[in-house]
């Protein structure tokens, strides 16, 4: 194994080293960790740790290999294990290498005097072999297998937060379930169109006549992955009952890398998706509608995770309207984007549990001035939010400026509708920290015995590395861009978007929307008193007012809807089963005891009665008789 290790890093790959380093050994590591006894938890996380190291180790020289290909036939009609590492799927990888270590050296501190922590641990490095997997599928029928995977840890990892209440579980159940089916009959159509299952070898498929339902059916399970609207509704559920690092790795970073880089490779790989036309058109206003509904439902939260889980599926909004314009600014600006997210997010994420974990509260309302109290975790945090914000010289702004440019060349609404979101994303975020970490120092004190202080380093430690490279990123956005630009091969020939964004015009203009969300902020502290009301007055404008409430209720969540259709029809099979019960069971019961007391009535034992039967029947044989003749 430490041989193995030791030729990924050096650049030596080869297929077993892959399949056993990078896909078995997590798995295997995932069941030792499950079935170590609970008070053993440091054997529990060592194992966790040392599997999550050698994924990094694995990743990164993968990442820095050739492109090879392998293939193990096992099954007809080209359902072979087929893996291939090339440029952009190392990449990928290589990311969540890092994510996954980052956010498993918080969550073992985490999770120590958990009751769940060896389950949730061992599901946690199931679902890295998974997305593994799934990133090095080189067929796609073995895409699905491991795609169709990750539903399952998806709903233990959830179920593991609240046992007592399995409906957020299984809400993410039906809807990724859903999105799945989706791209199980994409992923038929598209074999039957291409002649093959194999990807590298399909030649991009035009987007007409049945390529059109192929590629609709592929990108909506793309986008359930990654969290975008209608397949979003889960992610603020869970955010409630989910333990806090799923939400970090899961939502925060995971499945942003592995839902947009499955579109990237359909809208370039497998479909030919061609700027201007009608589907990107589709894909662009998908993101564009993801970006300004769900930041809209953020700006008005009061409770941490679920501000958090809003802005999780309102940033893949900006990656979708990226990759929609098929543009190369939109789709390097869209993976940069990507990549900034699961960075930012998962910091964001990480400080939400460190303020939980010492505070016992995530709700807004009930803290206040923790800056005094946690200087790391208040750094942290005030990086991230600036970076996912937009805020010069942090890697969001950059990425964010890429998509701008290519959403203006898209169209004027598509630009308007990223820069409102940019607004709305300033604002969420000036209203969290004001909230938690300035103003007066206040925690639910009946909660804690001493006043909260900084987590352990081991907390806080993942969140400055997180936040160094927001800021890296952005000063030094050539180191990612360089990465991104090259694993795009020859479609970004000519192209260099590192540095110092091209168009000042745009700067300024995104600029101006930031100190207009800083404007708002004031005004609204300045009304309401406190900084968990700065937005109180957009809340509870009229009009706005009424359909946040609609909003708050879940009239518009189309899992309810589903939920209305299934219960509809549940009721109308009910109501045709108990017809068809009450036809058998009591008419045909109440017909034929009907009709034997008529004929018990009839044949009562009387002679004459018998002679008046017989001779109407005589008479009516001869009606018939002289009828006929």
């Amino acid at each position: 194994m430490l041989h193995g290790l030791s030729s990924l890093i050096t650049g030596g790959v080869n297929h077993i080293n892959l399949l056993y380093i990078m896909v078995l050994l997590p798995a295997l590591l995932a069941l030792a960790t499950m079935l170590i006894p609970a008070k053993n938890y440091l054997s529990r996380a060592g194992i966790f740790l040392f599997a999550l190291a050698v994924n990094f180790f694995g990743s990164w020289g993968a990442f820095l290999s050739e492109e090879f290909s392998m293939l193990f036939p096992w099954g007809g009609f080209e359902m072979h294990l087929a893996l291939r590492l090339y440029g952009f799927s190392g990449f990928i990888m290589f990311c969540i290498g890092i994510a996954a270590l980052l956010v498993g050296i918080y969550g073992v501190t985490f999770l120590r005097d958990k009751s769940y922590s060896g389950a949730f641990l061992g599901f946690y490095l199931l679902t890295v072999a998974l997305a593994n997997g799934a990133v090095l599928a080189n067929n796609l029928v073995v895409l699905l297998f491991f795609w169709e995977g990750l539903l399952i840890t998806l709903f233990a990892m959830i179920v593991l937060g609240n046992r007592k209440d399995v409906s957020a579980a299984v809400k993410a159940l039906i809807i990724s379930g859903v999105a799945d089916l989706l791209l199980m009959l994409g992923i038929a159509i598209t074999a039957w169109q291409a002649g093959t299952l194999m990807i590298d070898e399909i030649i991009p498929l035009p987007i007409e006549g049945l390529g059109t339902v192929g590629f609709v059916c592929l990108m909506l399970g793309a986008l359930g992955k990654a969290g975008a609207m209608p397949f979003h509704s889960w992610i603020p559920d869970a955010a409630k009952e989910a333990p806090l690092p799923f939400m970090a790795f899961l939502p925060g970073a995971l499945e942003k890398l592995l839902g947009i880089y499955l579109l990237v490779r359909i809208t370039r790989d497998i479909y030919a998706l061609e700027h201007g036309s009608g589907m990107s058109t589709l894909l662009m206003t998908i993101g564009a509608i993801t970006i300004i509904l769900a930041v809209a439902m953020a700006l008005i939260q009061k409770d941490m995770k679920r501000l958090l889980s809003y802005h999780a599926i309102s940033q893949v909004g900006y990656m979708v309207l990226g990759v929609g314009t098929a543009l190369p600014v939109g789709i390097v600006g869209a993976l940069f984007h990507m990549l900034n997210n699961a960075i930012y997010k998962s910091c964001l994420f990480l400080s939400a549990g460190a303020l939980e974990l010492r505070c016992g509260t995530t709700d807004l309302r009930q803290m206040g001035g923790m800056r005094r109290l946690m200087p790391f975790t208040t750094v942290a945090f005030i990086v991230a939010a600036c970076s996912i914000s937009g805020l010069p010289p942090f890697n969001g702004f950059f990425s964010k400026e890429l998509i701008f440019d290519a959403a203006l060349e898209s169209g004027k609404l598509f630009y308007a509708a990223a820069l409102l979101g940019a607004f709305m994303t300033a604002a969420s975020f000036l209203k969290m920290g004001h909230a938690a970490f300035f103003g007066p120092l206040k925690y639910p004190q009946e909660e804690q015995e001493i006043a909260p202080r900084e987590v352990l380093p081991s907390m806080y430690a993942p969140m400055l590395i997180l936040a160094a490279t927001c800021l890296l990123f952005g000063v030094a956005n050539f180191l990612p861009l360089s990465v991104i630009q090259g694993v795009m091969g020859d479609f970004m020939e000519g192209h260099n978007y590192s540095g110092w964004p091209h168009s000042l015009t745009l700067v300024l203009i995104s600029l101006a929307v930031l100190l207009l969300a800083v404007g708002n902020h004031i005004f609204g502290v300045k009304k309401t008193g406190a900084g968990v009301g700065a937005v109180d007055h957009i809340h509870y404008a009229p009009g706005l007012h009424q359909a946040y409430n609609a909003a708050e209720k879940r009239y518009f969540d189309p899992y309810e809807w589903l939920m209305v259709l299934i219960k509809g029809y549940a009721w109308l099979c009910y109501g045709i089963d108990r017809a068809i019960d009450w036809i058998y069971n009591v008419l045909s019961v109440k017909l034929m005891q009907g009709a034997a007391a008529g004929l018990s009535a009839i044949n009562n034992g009387r002679s004459s009665r018998y002679m008046v039967w017989a001779f109407t029947g005589m008479v009516f044989v001869l009606l018939m008789f002289i009828v006929k003749f």
